[in-house]
């Protein structure tokens, strides 16, 4: 790069992007411990208050339609099974990860409530398979329509492209994580 290409990459950045709270994180954290490389502050802090504002806006979204965070989970995995909404407790407890106790637990509360049933499972005179009522799916349904409403919102103004760019990047960066 040549003297005038240069310029100070920090100055830029500020006029391109408006200052967050990371940024006042990462310029105390580099004043302070001027020895580290604090870089993937600017990155993954950025990424865990997201999350925050994630997890509230969901809850609050789930709120409005009678649901705890872990019964639109458990719901929508059925959901997402397709006709007839049923899991095998097994098949629940891998995409929900919790262990078989508390996914018992779950069975029972969300039955309770009306919006799943348990029944046998044809294949196999001892299994139980876990079925989305139709006030179960009703539930769900309306709940993930309010979320994705309150998901675009948090998205903001960012333009298509760039949302494409980083669910690619965060894509990038997750599945080592989520590889079996």
């Amino acid at each position: 790069m040549t003297a005038d290409s240069t310029g100070d990459r920090g100055a830029d950045a500020a006029l391109e992007h408006p200052r967050d709270e990371v940024d006042r994180i990462v310029a105390a954290w580099a004043r302070e411990r001027p020895d580290l490389d604090v870089t993937p502050l600017t990155v993954l802090s950025r990424v865990t208050r997201l999350a925050r504002y994630l997890d509230l806006a969901r809850r609050g979204s789930f709120a409005r339609h009678g649901l705890e965070t872990w019964e639109f989970d458990v719901l929508s995995a059925l959901r997402r099974a397709g006709a007839p909404y049923r899991l095998s407790p097994g098949a629940l407890l891998t995409q929900t990860l919790v262990t078989s106790g508390t996914m018992t637990n779950r069975i029972d509360r969300l039955t309770e409530r009306g919006l799943v049933e348990r029944g046998p499972s044809p294949d196999d005179r001892r299994g139980v398979l876990v079925e989305l009522t139709p006030l179960g799916r009703a539930r769900v349904d309306d709940a993930m329509a309010d979320l994705l409403m309150v998901e675009r919102g948090l998205l903001g103004d960012l333009a298509d492209a760039d949302r494409l760019r980083l669910a690619d990047l965060l894509r990038d960066l997750v599945a080592p994580f989520d590889a079996p």
